[in-house]
């Protein structure tokens, strides 16, 4: 349990669409407005949450909370690797500046570290300064799919899981 920080400009955009901009716009139009500013926040949480769950990634109990800029993200996780996924997932969205882990796991393991990617970067880079080796990037990438469909799309300020040697 903690606090992550993200990039907040870069990430997935999930709330430039459907009921998460519609919210969003309206609250940013009349900011003094709580309705709308909590309509915005639930939207982006659920926004969030959908975007978890497409991912295939599954906790009992996940939970999303959404204030503004911080994501809240609670449940009990099968697995820590799950568990750091899914608390990814929360944060690299765009809009999403830190998120409050409050998750639990079943079967505990090492926590992973985490890598926030800059301009140059790939994944060879990334598993030679961590592992001494550049050919154990597919550790890498295995530990972040599903957010990864391929080895050679990194982006700067996207977060990395990167699991124990």
């Amino acid at each position: 349990m903690g606090m992550l920080s993200f990039i907040k400009e870069a990430g997935e955009k999930l709330f430039g669409k459907g009921k998460a901009q519609e919210t969003m716009a309206a609250a940013q139009a009349d900011p003094s407005s709580a309705e709308k500013t909590k309509a915005a926040n639930d939207a982006a949480a659920d926004a969030i949450l959908a975007y978890v769950e497409a991912q295939g990634l599954k906790a009992t109990g996940l939970t999303v909370t959404f204030d503004g800029s911080t994501a809240t993200v609670y449940g009990v996780a099968d697995t820590q690797a799950a568990k750091e996924k899914i608390v990814l997932c929360c944060g690299n969205v765009q809009g999403v500046a830190a998120v409050s882990d409050q998750m639990t796991v079943d079967q505990s393991a090492p926590e992973a570290q985490y890598y926030t990617v800059v301009k140059g970067d790939n994944l060879s880079k990334i598993s030679k300064q961590y592992y001494g080796d550049p050919n154990k990037y597919t550790k890498i990438f295995e530990a972040n799919k599903p957010m990864l469909k391929s080895p050679d799309l990194i982006y700067p300020g996207q977060m990395l899981r990167i699991p124990p040697a």
